[in-house]
């Protein structure tokens, strides 16, 4: 059996210690997000995805992180705010941490080890060279939106690059299998 991310320690938005323990039995959807990225109206469509699949037994988890060209600079009240204002986000977030290099979070290093290559890798990676960029290669993560599927045991079942949006069939299927076993 896989290891669960249940009892990993991490902190809600608004800065009280917590653990994913409360979400057993959901399938979760983890995303890295950030606010000033190319890649940030991504929110729109995970909004549009947990209205439409909470009641399913999905939550989608957001982890700000400032590891992209420092790209979510904000405090957490901040983000918290940029969040609710321009994408009614009114799914969980979480504290600021770190999900890729030395100081990475626990849960990003076991989300990483347990599924190291990201599925559906379109054109941002080449986006990101053409930018004179060096992308992080597999098990770091790529780059914000990068997406982590979790089944209602606790178990990371899949990973998909941050070219994957919430509407892709690639994700929208892999949701709809966990959440109908």
């Amino acid at each position: 059996m896989a290891a669960s991310v249940y009892n990993i320690p991490v902190k809600t938005i608004d800065g009280k210690e917590t653990t994913l323990n409360q979400y057993q039995g959901k399938a979760l959807l983890i995303v890295n997000v950030a606010s000033k990225c190319g890649l940030t109206p991504q929110y729109e469509g995970l909004k549009k995805l947990y209205d439409e699949k909470k009641a399913e037994g999905l939550e989608i988890l957001g982890f700000p992180a400032n590891n992209f060209l420092e790209q979510e600079p904000g405090s957490d009240e901040e983000i918290q705010q940029f969040c609710s204002l321009n994408y009614q986000v009114d799914f969980p977030l979480f504290a600021k941490i770190s999900v890729a290099g030395a100081d990475k979070h626990p849960l990003y290093q076991a989300l990483t080890r347990a599924i190291p290559e990201r599925a559906g890798e379109g054109p941002w990676k080449q986006d990101l060279i053409d930018y004179g960029l060096t992308p992080n290669e597999p098990p770091e993560v790529l780059w914000n939106f990068e997406k982590f599927l979790v089944n209602k045991n606790g178990e990371i079942v899949a990973r998909f690059a941050p070219d994957i949006t919430a509407d892709d069939q690639r994700l929208a299927g892999a949701i709809s299998a966990e959440l109908a076993k």
